[in-house]
C-alpha cells in the first residue's frame, strides 16, 4: 500500500478512463499505467507518446514535496505509534535534546528512556510503516551537518528529503496498476516532480513517432 499525502482523494474508477479505441484518455498529462519493469519502472501510455517512470525517484519527490508543505505552513501531522519504539543512541544522544524543540517541529514526539535511549512516540503520518531506528540514525546525521534546523535555514530541504527517502516506494516492490496510476496523478499535482530529490530525472516520454522510426514506420 502507498502512503499518499494526507487529504489526497483518489476518486473511484478516475485512474481507469480508456477511450473505445483503447488508448489512454489524454486528459492526464502522464497518461495511464500499462506496466511495470523489473518491479522499478512504471510504463504509462499518452496519445502520442509512452513514459518511462522511476517509481522510487518519484514518489520520494511526492512525499518531499508534501512535507515541505506542511513543515513551512506549520501543519506537521502527527501519528501517534500503538507500540512507543525505543532506540539506543550510540553517540551524541545530547544534539538531540539540544535541538528536541526543532524536532518536534518536523513531527516527532520523543522522550529520554534513559541509558543513552530515547523512546518515540510520534511521527509525521505520511511516513506510515518505516523502520524508526534507520530514521532516526539519518536524521541524527542531518541535525550534525545542518546545525539549527529552521525554515530559514539552508539545509532544512536536505533533512526533508531525507526524512521522505524512508517512506517512499522502492525500487524492486511490485506495484498494482491503481497504485501506478495514483503515483501518476500525484506527480501531475506535485511541484517539480520531473526531478527527484537528488537531481535526476523521475521520468523520461518517448515520443510514438520516434518509436515507429525505430522500426522504420516513419
Amino acid at each position: 500500500i502507498i502512503n499518499l499525502p494526507e487529504n489526497t482523494v483518489i476518486k473511484k474508477n478516475s485512474s481507469i478512463n480508456i477511450n473505445q479505441e483503447g488508448n489512454a484518455d489524454n486528459k492526464y498529462r502522464l497518461g495511464l499505467a500499462r506496466a511495470q519493469i523489473n518491479n522499478m519502472f512504471i510504463v504509462s501510455q499518452t496519445e502520442n507518446s509512452i513514459i518511462l517512470i522511476d517509481q522510487h525517484a518519484a514518489h520520494e519527490r511526492i512525499v518531499l514535496e508534501s512535507l515541505k508543505k506542511d513543515y513551512f505552513n506549520n501543519k506537521v501531522s502527527r501519528q501517534v505509534l500503538l507500540v512507543p519504539e525505543i532506540l539506543n543512541v550510540e553517540e551524541d544522544i545530547d544534539l538531540l535534546f539540544t535541538r528536541k524543540k526543532e524536532i518536534y517541529s518536523l513531527g516527532f514526539i520523543f522522550d529520554d528512556y534513559g541509558d543513552n535511549s530515547i523512546i518515540v512516540r510520534e511521527i509525521p503520518s505520511i511516513l506510515g510503516k518505516i523502520k524508526i531506528k534507520l530514521l532516526f540514525e539519518d536524521l541524527l546525521e542531518q541535525v550534525k551537518k545542518i546545525g539549527v534546523i529552521s525554515p530559514e535555514g539552508t539545509g532544512i530541504e536536505s533533512i526533508l528529503s531525507s526524512i521522505a527517502c524512508h517512506n517512499s516506494v522502492r525500487a524492486g516492490k511490485k506495484l498494482k496498476i491503481e497504485e501506478m496510476n495514483a503515483i501518476l496523478r500525484l506527480m501531475e499535482e506535485t511541484p517539480n516532480s520531473g526531478q527527484c530529490n537528488h537531481g535526476r530525472p523521475t521520468f523520461i516520454e518517448l515520443k510514438l513517432r520516434d518509436v515507429e522510426s525505430l522500426f522504420g514506420r516513419a
